[in-house]
């Protein structure tokens, strides 16, 4: 069993981060940190090295903090949603731990689209958290 969450180097990222760490360590749970990426034009070399150098943050903390985990970086082309729900049935995941982004009152009528996709399509309960001041 095991703790999946989806991480990018964001306020809504680390929110999700702390979260999944918390359940992992309540649970006694593997965590699988999950950072995915289309690739593309948009994904050069520098942004690659800055996501690989971030990680490697976080896979320190993790080791630190004697927290049992896996860090997973992924390019191949699918959306995050897609990464997020195959890796949680790769790994018997028992929840999926996300970081919402604030939203205009507009933009309070959609939900993000891989926020939705997520969950809708994931097997296991889903978590969506927020983040704070101090994230």
């Amino acid at each position: 069993m095991s703790i999946i969450v989806g991480y990018i180097p964001t306020r809504e990222g680390r929110a999700a981060l702390r979260a999944a760490r918390a359940e992992a360590l309540l649970r006694q749970d593997k965590l699988v940190v999950v950072n995915s990426h289309r690739g593309g034009r948009d994904f050069d070399a520098d942004e690659a090295q800055r996501f690989e150098d971030e990680l490697g943050r976080v896979q320190r903390d993790l080791d630190e903090a004697g927290i049992e985990h896996e860090v997973r970086a992924l390019v191949r082309g699918n959306e995050p949603a897609e990464d997020l729900v195959e890796v949680a049935e790769e790994s018997n995941g028992q929840l999926i731990v996300i970081g919402l982004r604030r939203r205009t009152p507009i933009g309070k009528l959609i939900l993000g689209s891989n926020a939705q996709r997520i969950l809708l399509e994931a097997t296991c309960p889903v978590l969506a958290v927020k983040a704070g001041d101090d994230d």
